[in-house]
């Protein structure tokens, strides 16, 4: 029987419009699971809201996180083959960000597999709700010292994250772009245009090569994978199927094999348990 690896983005696939996974797919992924069938989350979220995230949901394969920098061993809790950003290019990236005026949250991996945060003392406004929505999470701690944070840590650096004004963001992602050493991303805040996120890794980070990464490890011989946004597209590009939530980009519908329902259903667990059992 072919062993197929299950791939699902979180937000806007998975989770339902209220940011969470409904009770039907929990049950459904969770009795998949104990049956056998290999279930993965591939997103840019850390472990610290996945877990709370997934509590009600059994899953016996690692999680993919931060857009692919890691794998996440759920029972284990601990981090599976983490691409750190190397130390001499942490500190120059620290520095550009600096330049333009924008304060990154560092984000470095410690031994016990929680991430440590760091950022200066004084935030912004929108700095400060980035870190009140995210202060009391188990396996997040934010500490505020003055930097550099990169040189500074006895531990490595795997995310370097900003948040500033439009303009200034797309013209630091745009310099950093030019370092063929650096995975860069830089978007609107989906309420607020005038306010932008940046989000920087080590090259060759994407969930493409993390599932193609953990299709390896487990021995699968298909790949599967639903998403709704643009940077699901990565991930359908290198799957057997690739499937589209109806509520999805248009984009993201024309690249999909097929469509199916949207996520204010169970849409993706039902279709893994068809495809699982059928």
């Amino acid at each position: 029987m072919s062993r197929i690896l299950f791939a699902t983005d979180l937000d806007g696939t998975l989770l339902g419009p209220d940011g969470k996974v409904s009770g039907e797919s929990a049950r459904i992924i969770s009795d998949l699971s104990r049956q056998g069938a290999l279930i993965t989350v591939a997103t840019a979220r850390t472990p610290a809201t996945v877990e709370p995230l997934l509590r009600d949901t059994f899953t016996t394969v690692p999680a993919i996180v931060l857009t692919g920098a890691a794998l996440w061993d759920r029972t284990g809790r601990r981090f599976i083959d983490p691409m750190t950003i190397p130390a001499d290019v942490a500190d120059r990236l620290e520095d550009t960000f600096m330049q333009h005026s924008i304060q990154p949250f560092v984000y470095n991996l410690m031994p016990d597999g929680t991430m440590q945060v760091l950022h200066s003392p004084g935030l912004t406004r929108d700095e400060d709700r980035f870190y009140t929505e995210r202060k009391d999470l188990e396996l997040k701690k934010f500490i505020f010292r003055h930097g550099p944070f990169c040189s500074g840590s006895e531990y490595p650096s795997i995310l370097v994250l900003g948040i500033g004004d439009t303009p200034s963001v797309e013209t630091l992602a745009a310099q950093l772009r030019t370092d063929s050493r650096l995975s860069v991303s830089a978007y609107p805040d989906i309420f607020d245009h005038s306010r932008s996120y940046i989000e920087v890794f080590r090259a060759g980070i994407s969930k493409a090569a993390a599932v193609l990464r953990l299709k390896q490890m487990l021995g699968a011989d298909r790949l599967v994978v639903y998403g709704d946004h643009l940077n699901d597209l990565s991930m359908f590009a290198v799957a057997d199927e690739s499937v589209a939530m109806a509520n999805a980009l248009p984009q993201v519908r024309e690249a999909a094999t097929r469509t199916i329902g949207p996520n204010t259903l169970p849409s993706v667990a039902s279709d893994m348990a068809a495809l699982f059992q059928g």
